[in-house]
């Protein structure tokens, strides 16, 4: 069988700058041309070599170094295929994915329509890979790129929503109402509703982000983020609960033990004071105090 032949280094590739080095076949390895830099393949040459590869892929016996180099220099040849379909979603992606990661994510559907692939058919390559690339792009969006995990419903729903709207917007000249919505697409405007709420999890941005100019309008000059207007949580929160369950536990205390504590920690009077104040020792005011913070942390642990 004829080697196809070189690529001439010239050839620009899709979306490639014009000045990119294309591959050299240098040497052929049984009876599979040597492909030095697969991922240089222009589409066109790509086309041409992956009849070649597919067919003695399918030839080999899985496991074997010619089955590893015919699997993996498929791959690599046509990933610019992988970048033609994920050429759509970049609007879609909206900035919150990067292109590279849809290009990883399009390259397990590559991969898979290389392993399932039967030259026996006599089609195309492309006719398969491409629609497993896409379908696997849409299973990225579809599952991972919710800013907040709603039902699979709902996510499909919100695609239908997006196609429906377009269209209604096209055709009446404005945003259709949620009654047209439901109509157009025969659902009830109470689902039509829970979908388009839903369609709000799809995006999330930071409280450090500075509203868009529709919203400091809104607000006047105030363009803070929202993160600075939101207020620090108060430190004496932290003590409620410490007070809401020492309450009652004070409550079951003796009158002169409750004295002494408010002497000591409200009005900050030293153990002799107190003792002077009450008639007793120091020493017996540091057994008393000793005794009631004891039995008082006692209770609060158990609680």
């Amino acid at each position: 069988m004829p080697h196809p032949p070189a690529v001439d280094s010239r050839r620009e590739t899709a979306g490639e700058a014009p000045d990119r080095r294309a591959c050299q076949v240098i040497r052929p390895e049984g009876s599979l041309p040597r492909i030095d830099e697969p991922l240089q393949v222009a589409p066109a040459d790509a086309r041409e070599l992956s009849r070649l590869f597919l067919i003695r892929l399918r030839s080999s016996e899985e496991g074997t170094h010619e089955y590893h180099y015919a699997r993996n220099t498929l791959i690599q040849m046509n990933v610019s295929l992988v970048r033609y379909a994920a050429g759509p979603f970049r609007a879609q992606a909206n900035g919150c994915v990067e292109i590279e990661d849809l290009i990883q994510v399009g390259t397990i559907g590559l991969i898979k329509a290389v392993d399932r692939f039967d030259p026996g058919r006599h089609v195309e390559f492309s006719t398969l890979a491409l629609p497993f690339i896409t379908g696997e792009i849409k299973r990225y969006f579809r599952d991972t790129t919710w800013a907040v995990h709603v039902p699979r419903r709902l996510r499909e729903l919100r695609a239908e929503l997006a196609r429906c709207q377009e269209a209604l917007t096209d055709a009446l000249g404005r945003a259709p109402a949620v009654r047209e919505v439901a109509e157009y697409l025969g659902l009830p405007e109470r689902e039509v509703i829970e979908g388009l709420v839903a369609a709000n999890a799809y995006n999330s941005a930071s409280l450090d982000a500075a509203g868009t100019t529709e919203e400091r309008s809104a607000a006047g000059s105030d363009s803070r983020a929202p993160a600075d207007t939101v207020g620090d949580i108060d430190p004496a929160m932290d003590r409620f609960e410490d007070f809401h369950t020492l309450a009652p536990l004070l409550r079951t205390l003796r009158e002169r033990d409750r004295r002494i504590l408010r002497m000591r920690f409200a009005e900050e009077l030293t153990q002799a004071e107190i003792g002077a104040e009450l008639g007793i020792s120091q020493m017996q005011v540091s057994r008393l105090l000793s005794r009631t913070l004891a039995r008082l942390r006692s209770g609060m642990l158990a609680d």
